[in-house]
């Protein structure tokens, strides 16, 4: 609640005369970061009923009234986390605002309960809290007749959600049949409603079945072992998205306590509590952080649009740091942009609006204290969040 006030406390300083829901805005002297590559220095950006309509180097055209000086600072696409297991709760008006001032303004829900992502996004969008933009997900199991699994694409449907949750497919030795039949009859079913189908698969074999099952998104990096140049090009030519989770297997630090005392993304001890689909001898625990960067780069070099998640739990500032710092190792600057941007806004299927700073998209902008050029820690600088064109964090 004191987040909420300190935002609101934040409107008020930008200008009284302005009403907390003005949405035509005006951002000057800023670095701006365009995902072809293109850098604008001491660019401008005007943004009109929620959506940008002028991006350029120098002063702008037609300023509006409301007048942000960047100062140098850098201007982005507000991030998108592709996928967080997020829901309603006591603590939802704290944990939504802690995901905006770390630069989110989208978040695709990881998994269900249906009704409490459809009840989050109400809340956030009634203004009863403060939030990122939610794309709901539902539970669908693959644990069920092919028959009850294409009832429940109908029942997500008719609630108006459009993503299925993760769904597991066992790794090791391989997914069962009866689950791939199950999973072939989802997938047939949610293309009759538009519904996109994700699927958690970390295993060579569960990620080559996936895709060869007709899915499109996968929600992970396989993780368990090594893709080959050969699967990676068929996952890139059976055009397969696939999400980050970079960090997954890599300790983290000074989060869970601050001992210097290595844990899981869940704050359990690493890497005993590092979660296995099925325990084969060769599979050594913590080796998982090298497969997902390995593999992560092989798929990128194939050819595959891979995005941006973080499924932790934790403050979305230390999962963002955290899941950056294990993409640098394999990552350039712009191909960051690049993952973060207009890759993951087409695995939302948003691409249209959302991922870059061009005229057209809505106005998701996030000014940072620092050039992501060079070095991803200035992409934790958050300073001013806008959504839609509306300013919801100011830390100036």
């Amino acid at each position: 609640m004191k987040k909420v006030l300190m935002t609101f406390v934040v409107f008020l300083h930008i200008g009284l005369a302005v009403s907390v829901y003005a949405q035509d805005l005006t951002i000057t002297n800023a670095r701006i970061i365009s995902a072809n590559d293109e850098v604008i220095e001491n660019g401008s950006i005007v943004v009109r009923d929620g959506r940008i309509t002028y991006v350029a180097a120098g002063a702008p055209r037609n300023p509006t009234t409301m007048i942000i000086d960047a100062a140098g600072m850098t201007a982005m696409p507000g991030f998108i986390d592709a996928h967080r297991h997020i829901n309603t709760g006591p603590n939802e008006a704290e944990d939504m605002q802690a995901l905006l001032e770390a630069g989110y303004t989208t978040v695709l829900s990881g998994g269900g309960p249906a009704e409490g992502n459809l009840a989050l996004r109400q809340h956030i969008e009634e203004g009863l809290i403060n939030g990122p933009r939610i794309i709901p997900s539902g539970r669908v199991s693959l644990n069920q007749t092919p028959e009850d699994a294409r009832a429940r694409i109908r029942e997500l449907n008719e609630m108006g959600i459009k993503f299925t949750g993760e769904m597991a497919l066992t790794s090791f030795p391989r997914p069962y049949v009866r689950e791939l039949e199950t999973l072939a009859a989802i997938v047939d079913e949610a293309a009759k409603f538009g519904i996109t189908v994700q699927v958690h698969s970390v295993s060579a074999q569960a990620t080559m079945a996936a895709t060869r099952a007709g899915v499109k998104h996968l929600v992970h990096t396989t993780n368990k072992n090594f893709l080959t140049r050969d699967e990676a090009r068929e996952i890139a030519g059976a055009n397969v998205m696939v999400l980050s989770l970079g960090g997954f297997g890599a300790p983290v630090f000074d989060v869970f306590n601050n001992d210097n005392i290595p844990t899981f993304r869940n704050g359990d001890v690493y890497p005993d509590s590092i979660p296995t689909t099925t325990r084969v001898p060769e599979l050594t625990l913590g080796q998982e952080a090298g497969h997902v960067q390995v593999n992560l780069r092989t798929m990128w070099d194939a050819g595959v649009i891979v995005g941006y998640c973080t499924d932790t739990s934790f403050d979305p500032l230390a999962g963002l740091a955290h899941e950056l710092k294990v993409l640098n190792v394999m990552f350039s600057p712009i191909d960051l942009v690049k993952l973060m941007g207009p890759n993951t806004a087409a695995y939302i299927n948003m691409s249209d609006d959302l991922g870059e700073l061009a005229q057209g998209k809505i106005a998701d902008i996030v000014l940072l204290d620092g050039n992501p050029m060079e070095g991803y820690w200035n992409l934790l600088n958050t300073q001013v969040v806008i959504k839609e064109g509306q300013v919801v964090v100011d830390k100036r």
